[in-house]
């Protein structure tokens, strides 16, 4: 992104080190609520991360695009991206740090994190590339309300009726486990699944609409977008009453509330960072040039040290957790918590390690 905005980076470093946080506690058995995902329906702060992510997405495609011309080259490089991030993904399920060094094919998991970020970039910044800013809350509209009417009310090819819960009677479960199978997170369904990534698309879009605000000439951004995003709030809390909000699905009122959600805080650290010139966070700013960077990192060294033993009772995590963070005294909870910190502090020093080299890595 050529004009970097440093609330922008700031937030997508806090949303990084944040990602980092929920996904390497000491102990998942030993988990404070708020830093785990909802059963089903339900919001809590670890679903806001991904969302954010996408959102932020958005907010980068903008800034990188709104001067190009729509050319083969351009479409090209971002097919390009597209495909190392989808691969990298691909990779974080496949690798294993032990003989044979691959997982099992017949159950490999396929989709993944990285694998719809990667979808949902190309998909929006071939829109944006086509399309002006009104065809493209029109397509928002269509997706949403779209994704309600077929989840809720086209009957299942038995002639069931569609039902918003889990697995058998639901239509986003139900089309992933006829194209993926055994390739699946769970058994019965899968978190960044096919039909969820088309909500998806219209969460990196609201990202784009959103960026033309804070690269708008007028005054009143912040203001512009406290608003916007409390109406999206209140939309989705709306919606929540008859299409509830569900980060598994990633339904339609989970995409409002979180846009929402991450436009408010948007907003507020504009204010601060961009408009009071008050500089705070710079730590997170630096892993946030490098996002994809630290979460790859992050994910690849995770399942390494899941996965090698030391000695006959441990592997790499448990050991260090047990030796450096176990104490008879202190509540497991909290023994996990400052585990999941330690880990973000390493991240984030890694984030400041390659600004300072001034290493930015393009994915």
């Amino acid at each position: 992104m050529k004009q970097r905005i440093a609330s922008v980076d700031l937030l997508r470093g806090i949303t990084i080190a944040a990602m980092i946080l929920v996904n390497t506690p000491g102990d998942w058995g030993s988990v404070y609520t708020p830093l785990l995902h909802a059963e089903w329906h339900g919001l809590t702060p670890t679903d806001l991360i991904f969302p954010f992510f996408l959102f932020i997405v958005g907010i980068s495609i903008y800034y990188a695009y709104k001067n190009k011309i729509a050319t083969r080259l351009t479409y090209r490089k971002i097919a390009v991206r597209s495909l190392k991030l989808i691969g990298l993904g691909l990779f974080l399920n496949l690798f294993t740090p032990i003989p044979p060094f691959i997982e099992t094919l017949e159950t490999v998991r396929i989709p993944g994190v990285l694998q719809r970020i990667g979808v949902v970039f190309f998909i929006t910044s071939w829109l944006y590339l086509n399309f002006k800013w009104k065809v493209l809350a029109r397509i928002v509209a269509f997706i949403l309300i779209g994704y309600w009417l077929f989840l809720g009310f086209v009957p299942l090819p038995d002639g069931t009726l569609p039902a918003f819960e889990r697995a058998p009677n639901n239509w986003s479960n139900y089309i992933d486990l006829k194209l993926f199978g055994k390739h699946m997170w769970q058994a019965d369904y899968d978190p960044e699944g096919f039909m969820g990534t088309f909500p998806a698309i219209a969460t990196c879009i609201l990202g784009v609409l959103i960026a033309k605000i804070l690269d708008s000439r007028g005054g009143f951004k912040t203001v512009k977008l406290l608003g916007i995003g409390g109406v999206l709030i209140i939309l989705g809390y709306l919606w929540h009453f008859v299409f509830p909000i569900n980060k598994a699905l990633w339904n339609s009122s989970f995409v409002l509330v979180t846009a929402g959600i991450g436009t408010v805080i948007l907003g507020v650290i504009y204010f601060i960072v961009d408009v009071k010139q008050w500089h705070f966070g710079a730590v997170f700013k630096y892993a946030g040039m490098n996002a994809i960077t630290v979460y790859f990192l992050s994910s690849l060294i995770s399942k390494i040290f899941y996965v090698i033993p030391v000695g006959n009772a441990y592997n790499i995590h448990s050991w260090l957790y047990q030796h450096g963070f176990v104490y008879h005294d202190m509540p497991a909870k909290l023994s996990s918590l400052v585990y999941a910190l330690a880990v973000v502090l390493g991240y984030l020093g890694l984030g400041y390690y390659l600004y300072k080299k001034k290493i930015f890595i393009k994915v």
